[in-house]
C-alpha cells in the first residue's frame, strides 16, 4: 500500500493510469499475489484506485497527495540534494563562510547605481509603481536586449523577446511550454544543480551528457539524440556552470547540426555572458533564434535581489509564451524590477563596473587556485573568467565527507556530486572564487582533508 501511495505521490502514477498488474507487483515486491490483492483492496475501499471488471485496478485522483519533489527520481544522501544544498546556502545566517555558492558578495555589486535608480523610481510615474506590466514586459528593457544581440550578430525583433520573473523563471516557463511529463531531456554532466529539481518537479527524464573542456561530449550526444529522443537540451554556453568551460567553435557546429538533424530544440542559459573577457560562440548566433532558445537575467551581475528574467525565441513561441506566463503569473516580472535594471545598465556606470568585476576575478581566481594548491586541490581547467573553480581533490578524498566537516566549522561547500546526473564527480567541489577569500575557509579544508 505505501509502495502504491509512494508512486501516486511522486506522480509516477496519474488519476486514470492502470496500477501493476496483481501478479508482476507480487513480484516486484516480493509477496505473494494474495497480499497484494488484499493491499489494493484495502486501496480501493479509500477510494485511491478502483478496479475495472476485467481490465484491473487504476488510480481515481480522489485524495491525491501533494506533489513530493524529493521523492521523484533516484534518492540522494542530504549532502548531495540539491534542495538541501539550496536551502542551506540560502538561509545561513552571517557568520556563515560560503565558498560553494553560487553569487558574488554584496560588496562587489553595484549598489551605488542601485540606490540611484531605486531614488529615481521613487520620482517615476505612479502606473510604474502600481500597475501591472505589459504581457511581453518593459519595452525599453526589450530595446536594450536588442542591442545586445545586435552586437552579436543575432537579428531579432521586440516580439521574439519576453521577460521573465527571473532566469529560473525562464526556464520554468519553456519546460511548461515544451514538454509533457515523461520526456526526455538532456543535460550536461555537471550541469548547474537547480536544473536536475526543476526537471523533476516537470516530471521529465534528465539524461547527463559527459562535459568536456570544449563542450558536451559529442560522441555521447549524438548516442542519446538516437536511443532516447530528447525534447530539450539544456546548458550554459559561456563559462559553463560549475566548471567554467567555454565551448569550442567545433563543438557548437557539430552539436546544432545534429540536434537540428534531430528537431532537439536547445535551451541556452547566458547569464554569465558578461564576465567574459571576449565573446566565445553561441548556439543563439550560430542559429539564428530558430531551434535555439535563449534566457538570461541579471542576479549575478547586478541584483539577486532584482529578479529580472528574459526569453529570446522564435516570434511564434514567444507568443504562445506570453499566453502562458498570463495563465500561470498574470506578466512577466515586477515593473519595478524591470525599470530600475534598465536603469542601471544605461546609466553610464555598468560597463565599468563589468571592468572592476572582472579585474577583482582575475586576481581571486589566481588567490584562490595558489591557496588552493598546498591542498592538492587542482582546477580542471583554468577559466577565461567567471567566479568558478571546478577543482579535484587529491585520491581517496570523498567531497560529501570534507562538505559535512567543513559545514560543523560553518564553512558552506558545494560537493561534486549536487552536480552530477550520474554522480560520478565524488571527488569534484566547487569553489566560487569571489567568497574564498577568507583564511579560515583553507584552514578548514586542511583539517577535514586530514581528518
Amino acid at each position: 500500500m505505501s509502495a502504491i501511495r509512494s508512486k501516486i505521490a511522486n506522480r509516477a502514477l496519474g488519476p486514470g493510469d492502470r496500477v501493476p498488474s496483481v501478479r508482476r507487483f507480487a513480484e516486484t515486491m516480493g509477496v505473494s499475489p494474495s497480499t497484494v490483492v488484499e493491499a489494493y483492496d484495502r486501496l480501493a475501499a479509500e477510494g485511491i484506485i478502483r478496479a475495472r471488471r476485467g481490465s484491473g485496478f487504476y488510480v481515481t485522483g480522489a485524495n491525491l497527495p501533494p506533489l513530493a519533489l524529493t521523492g521523484i527520481g533516484p534518492s540522494r544522501e542530504r549532502d548531495v540534494d540539491p534542495f538541501w544544498v539550496s536551502r542551506q546556502s540560502l538561509d545561513a545566517d552571517a557568520s556563515f563562510l560560503k565558498p560553494g555558492c553560487g553569487w558574488l558578495p554584496a560588496d562587489w555589486m553595484p549598489n551605488a547605481a542601485l540606490r540611484r535608480g531605486l531614488r529615481a523610481l521613487a520620482r517615476a510615474d505612479d502606473a510604474v509603481l502600481s500597475d501591472y506590466g505589459s504581457t511581453r514586459g518593459s519595452l525599453r528593457l526589450r530595446r536594450l536586449l536588442l542591442g545586445r544581440f545586435a552586437d552579436e550578430g543575432i537579428a531579432a525583433t521586440a516580439d521574439q523577446i519576453i521577460l521573465a520573473a527571473s532566469g529560473t523563471d525562464a526556464v520554468d516557463l519553456i519546460c511548461r511550454f515544451l514538454l509533457r511529463s515523461g520526456d526526455t531531456v538532456l543535460v550536461d554532466d555537471p550541469c548547474y544543480f537547480n536544473f536536475q529539481p526543476l526537471l523533476r518537479a516537470h516530471q521529465v527524464n534528465a539524461i547527463g551528457i559527459p562535459f568536456t573542456p570544449m563542450g558536451a561530449d559529442m560522441s555521447a550526444f549524438e548516442q542519446a539524440l538516437i536511443a532516447d529522443n530528447p525534447r530539450l537540451y539544456i546548458t550554459n554556453s559561456a563559462l559553463h556552470n560549475p566548471t567554467g568551460a567555454t565551448l569550442s567553435p567545433q563543438t557548437a557546429h557539430r552539436l546544432l547540426s545534429m540536434a537540428t538533424a534531430h528537431g532537439l530544440t536547445i535551451v541556452e542559459d547566458d547569464i554569465f555572458a558578461d564576465f567574459e573577457p571576449t565573446p566565445s560562440p553561441r548556439f543563439a548566433v550560430l542559429d539564428g533564434l530558430d531551434r535555439v532558445i535563449r534566457v538570461g537575467s541579471f542576479s549575478k551581475t547586478l541584483s539577486a535581489s532584482v529578479r529580472c528574467g528574459y526569453i529570446a525565441a522564435r516570434a511564434d513561441w514567444i507568443d504562445g509564451l506570453v499566453d502562458l506566463q498570463i495563465a500561470t503569473s498574470f506578466g512577466g516580472p515586477s515593473p519595478v524590477a524591470a525599470e530600475l535594471v534598465t536603469r542601471v545598465l544605461t546609466g553610464g556606470s555598468y560597463r565599468k563596473h563589468m571592468d572592476e568585476v572582472r579585474q577583482r576575478l582575475t586576481r581571486a581566481r589566481k588567490e584562490t587556485i595558489d591557496r588552493l594548491a598546498p591542498l592538492g586541490l587542482v582546477p580542471w581547467i583554468n577559466p577565461r573568467g567567471g567566479f568558478y573553480l571546478w577543482c579535484r581533490l587529491p585520491d581517496g578524498h570523498d567531497a560529501v565527507a570534507i562538505a559535512r566537516r567543513c559545514l560543523e566549522e560553518k564553512v558552506i561547500l558545494a560537493p561534486g556530486n549536487v552536480f552530477s546526473v550520474s554522480q560520478t564527480a565524488t571527488s569534484f567541489l566547487r569553489f566560487n572564487v569571489a567568497q574564498s577569500g577568507d583564511r579560515r575557509i583553507v584552514a578548514a579544508l586542511k583539517r577535514a582533508m586530514a581528518a
